[in-house]
């Protein structure tokens, strides 16, 4: 059984800032469970693009407002807690917060904690050695 807290990754290599958005890493690829679950926190006012390219990732609203479009569509979504939305076609995305938007993101294949989303808005696929 493995037991953690969001809150107690705080600061830490599993905290992960960026000027757009934060992320906890709390289950990781090293787990060995097959997927991965973070914690992200978007910031109001910001507009975030993304294609996981090699993932799939399942997210839930928990607190805050926005939308997501979809880039391949144009279609547009309000998020709000509740919400979920799964990117199963890796599709490429825009979420725009209005307040602080946070999630909980789980990722299949589980992610590393190592990945930086490129220019594209990817995540490379890494692998635990």
């Amino acid at each position: 059984m493995i037991v953690r807290s969001f809150h107690d990754l705080d600061d830490t290599e599993f905290d992960i800032k960026t000027p757009n958005w934060r992320s906890k890493r709390i289950i990781l690829a090293r787990d060995k469970v097959g997927f991965s679950v973070h914690e992200t926190t978007l910031y109001a006012g910001t507009e975030n693009e993304f294609w996981y390219a090699n993932h799939i990732e399942a997210v839930m609203i928990v607190e805050g407002e926005g939308t997501i479009t979809d880039l391949g569509t144009g279609e547009t979504h309000e998020l709000r807690p509740g919400s979920m939305y799964l990117l199963n076609e890796h599709d490429k995305h825009v979420v725009r917060p209005r307040t602080e938007i946070r999630t909980i993101c789980v990722f299949n294949p589980p992610v590393t904690g190592r990945e930086v989303h490129d220019e594209n808005g990817v995540y490379p696929l890494v692998t635990e050695d």
